[in-house]
């Protein structure tokens, strides 16, 4: 199974650094020095790490045969992708990887619909679901347990309680619950 990780940034300095905008809750894991990567476009790859830091809160890497800033330029929107196995799971319990939220349902305790995951965006603060709603609208919802209640994999969903004012038409939903309530 392959994961986009990380997309290159700018170059940094004159000595092929580049910035990334890492898109992995584990980039010491697949971003570390001597990870092999899959690029898109293809044409661009395979990049092999040489080193990695942090700078000023951005992730530099410097790959193997990129030496200067003209090369390293030339990589810039390039997307980094790693190689995983689909039966690897993250050490915590209550972790997920990317790719086992990935097209979940989103639904609330009672089970009325709100959408589908389609992205997470990894932020310093926090993580967002990027859901997408039945009418292509999205919605983002922070993945902190007061909100996101339970993730069942089994059953392919994220359950969530929202505060007032996160799903802005969370009344219409409910209106429209019960009068499917009272039409049985």
């Amino acid at each position: 199974m392959q994961l986009v990780v990380a997309r290159i940034g700018r170059a940094h300095g004159i000595k092929g650094e580049v910035t990334v905008e890492v898109r992995t809750d584990e980039p010491e894991l697949r971003l570390g020095p001597g990870a092999v990567l899959l690029t898109d476009p293809a044409s661009t790859g395979p990049l092999t790490i040489e080193t990695g830091r942090v700078h000023s809160g951005r992730l530099l890497l410097r790959f193997e045969g990129v030496r200067d800033r003209t090369a390293a330029e030339a990589l810039r929107n390039t997307l980094l992708i790693a190689e995983i196995d689909p039966e690897e799971l993250p050490e915590e319990e209550d972790e997920y990887y990317d790719h086992q939220l990935m097209d979940l349902d989103v639904v609330l305790a009672d089970g009325t619909e709100i959408g589908v995951i389609t992205e997470i965006s990894h932020l310093p603060s926090q993580d967002l679901f990027i859901v997408e709603r039945p009418d292509g609208t999205e919605l983002m919802i922070p993945f902190v347990g007061e909100i996101v209640t339970e993730i069942d994999l089994e059953n392919q969903r994220a359950v969530i309680d929202p505060p007032p004012g996160l799903i802005d038409d969370r009344a219409e939903i409910a209106s429209a619950r019960d009068a499917e309530t009272e039409g049985e």
